[in-house]
């Protein structure tokens, strides 16, 4: 087996305040704790050698190896198949769904013989604070205590535990129906274990952590022709939610490549307004009515506390509680994902001014309006009061949505979503008689538009493209449609659709913009951006082009991994690249399988 085995080579499982990610060779490479965005426990996959990783498998690799989900739950099964034996791993972490951060997150393995005889072993070895921290061990036959400053976790079986060092090994030989079952708990320092594991107790909570996901799946009011993709989707974004503040993360990891071997390693295991924004329409579309009110109730906090950079009312990403402090710093120790390097834990990127994050947040609290969650006057307030800021900072040039690192520049899109920010809170002002400079809004709005259609209109592409004074294409701008900028028919819009196919599109995939055609400060190249493929097959379908759409569509689901899970991005030869599960890459498959439904039934109506 590769030391690096394919980053789409993972299910995801978690408890809603974190996650971790299992290899379909029964491998834990990557988990973080308390929170998603903590230091990291197991880390494998960043460092084979040093990250630190939990295995438990079968002895004898030889054999077929095949990974699902129980339907419609986030519990990971891994089989595997030999002429000896059958035998499955199962995964899950005891959800917390509550509003209250716990002290106590645990993966539970529960090991099964289906048929035969099978060995399977056991290996944790953990590796604290990114692995900078040295732990030591107590150790007893069925349970062992990892110390460390600031750090306890428990590992506890039904298997007996030998020392391995400061690490811990086991093994045990099954036969037909019989199981054994393993339990890491990350606690508060000092924190007990929980109660030991027994063949009851590990069955009633298995079947309750099943019993949740597929009541809270039920709730999902998606009946179109791609079920099973969607709510794989959703139950994915609900993963990716901080339960205790209804924020999102992008990513359940930092530091995977767009690139192998490249530079473009980002921490992705924080809130981003845009990708946050975004995913209240998706949520509300399937119904999950609660989780989308959470996430703009959260916006509205930010809004409230106005904490961005240089006096600005918002940051373009924040911790899971809020907090705006993400400081970027190296790991040197670790080698990256296949020499993949550096490594980096916090995102520098937090401190840019990305104008367009004030489009997709108003976008947000327009689409939670339209079902009834109201600001009260002071939130009202706040949010003119942004709007207000915005009147006098939006013609200016910023880092844009990609994050680039090669300066400022007038971006097309980031001025579309200004329209979208002020389109957006005139008809809030108007829809609930709210206090509001709108003769000045008004202006603003409409000065945007002629800009754009002046300044960002390439005449020899026949296109809108990525920053004034350029005729390099970018794919954000297939959003312009849907928050309104453009009709999705128009004229203007059909010709940069057009556009966008012949330069940006291979194959129905879609790369985001051409890094040699505008450099964006970083070396390398990456792949095309998945988020952008759903985004295209979006547009394409409110273009009326449902043939086209829905092969785009049907294809792209072929690059999703052996679970359903996509990263951020798609290499050369298909592989999947970028962090993973990225939730930017769901919540647009949830968008464009709900316009091309709509679209679909418009034109060949179900009965």
């Amino acid at each position: 087996m590769d030391r690096y085995p394919p980053i789409a080579d993972h299910g995801l499982i978690g408890d809603l305040q974190t996650a971790a990610l299992v290899s379909s060779h029964g491998v834990i490479d990557w988990f973080a704790a308390p929170r998603f965005d903590s230091p990291s426990v197991f880390a494998a996959l960043l460092d084979h050698d040093d990250g630190g990783h939990f295995l438990l498998a079968p002895e004898s690799p030889e054999g077929t190896w095949k990974q699902l989900y129980y339907p419609d739950t986030a519990v990971v099964v891994t089989r595997f198949m030999s002429p000896d034996g059958v035998g499955e791993i199962i995964d899950h972490m005891p959800v917390q769904p509550g509003p209250t951060p716990s002290d106590r997150h645990s993966i539970v393995r529960v090991v099964r013989a289906v048929r035969g005889t099978v060995r399977f072993i056991l290996e944790c070895r953990p590796r604290f604070d990114y692995a900078r921290l040295h732990h030591e061990l107590d150790l007893t036959a069925d349970k062992a205590t990892f110390r460390a400053p600031g750090v306890t976790a428990h590992l506890q079986a039904t298997m007996p535990l030998e020392r391995d060092e400061h690490d811990v090994r086991g093994g045990v030989t099954l036969s037909d129906g019989e199981t054994a079952a393993v339990v890491f708990s990350m606690c508060a320092p000092g924190g007990e274990a929980p109660p030991p594991p027994t063949d009851e107790g590990i069955t009633e909570e298995l079947w309750e952590n099943v019993d949740f996901w597929q009541k809270w799946v039920r709730t999902s009011r998606y009946r179109g022709r791609w079920t099973e993709m969607v709510h794989r989707s959703a139950i994915t974004l609900k993963l990716l939610t901080y339960a205790p503040t209804g924020a999102p993360v992008a990513a359940a990891t930092m530091g995977l490549p767009e690139q192998v071997g490249g530079e473009r390693n980002w921490d992705y295991r924080y809130t981003w307004v845009r990708d946050g924004s975004l995913s209240v329409r998706a949520l509300l579309d399937l119904g999950f009515v609660e989780e989308a009110t959470r996430f703009t109730r959260w916006l509205g906090d930010r809004l409230e506390a106005w904490e961005g950079p240089d006096d600005e009312p918002l940051q373009i990403m924040y911790r899971v509680d809020g907090d705006p402090r993400l400081t970027e710093e190296i790991l040197g120790h670790f080698e990256g994902y296949r020499g993949s390097y550096p490594v980096r834990a916090g995102n520098a990127a937090a401190g840019q001014l990305q104008l367009d994050i004030y489009g997709e947040a108003l976008y947000a609290l327009a689409e939670s309006r339209s079902v009834g969650e109201q600001a009260g006057y002071h939130g009202w307030k706040g949010l003119a009061r942004t709007l207000d800021w915005l009147a006098d900072s939006w013609d200016r040039p910023d880092e844009g949505i990609w994050e680039t690192r090669g300066g400022r520049k007038d971006f097309t899109y980031s001025r579309v979503m200004c329209w979208a920010a002020f389109d957006r809170g005139l008809k809030l002002a108007a829809e609930f008689s709210r206090p509001a400079d709108t003769v000045r809004w008004t202006r603003a709005r409409d000065e945007i538009l002629e800009q754009v259609m002046e300044r960002g209109w390439n005449d020899r592409e026949q296109a809108l493209v990525q920053h004034y004074g350029a005729d390099v294409l970018d794919a954000s701008l297939l959003l312009a449609p849907r928050v309104g900028f453009l009709a999705p028919r128009s004229p203007a819009w059909l010709n940069t659709l057009d556009a966008m196919d012949r330069v940006l599109v291979s194959d129905s995939l879609v790369y985001r913009y051409d890094p040699e055609a505008s450099p964006d400060g970083l070396r390398g190249c990456e792949g095309t951006f998945s988020l952008c493929t759903f985004l295209y097959v979006d547009a394409l379908a409110r273009a009326g082009r449902l043939s086209q759409a829905r092969y785009a569509f049907e294809k792209m689901q072929t690059y999703a991994n052996h679970v359903g899970l996509f990263a951020e991005e798609i290499g050369p030869s298909g592989e999947q690249l970028g962090n993973f599960p990225q939730a930017f890459t769901h919540l647009s498959l949830i968008m464009a399988a709900t316009t091309l439904d709509e679209a679909l039934d418009a034109l060949h109506p179900r009965r």
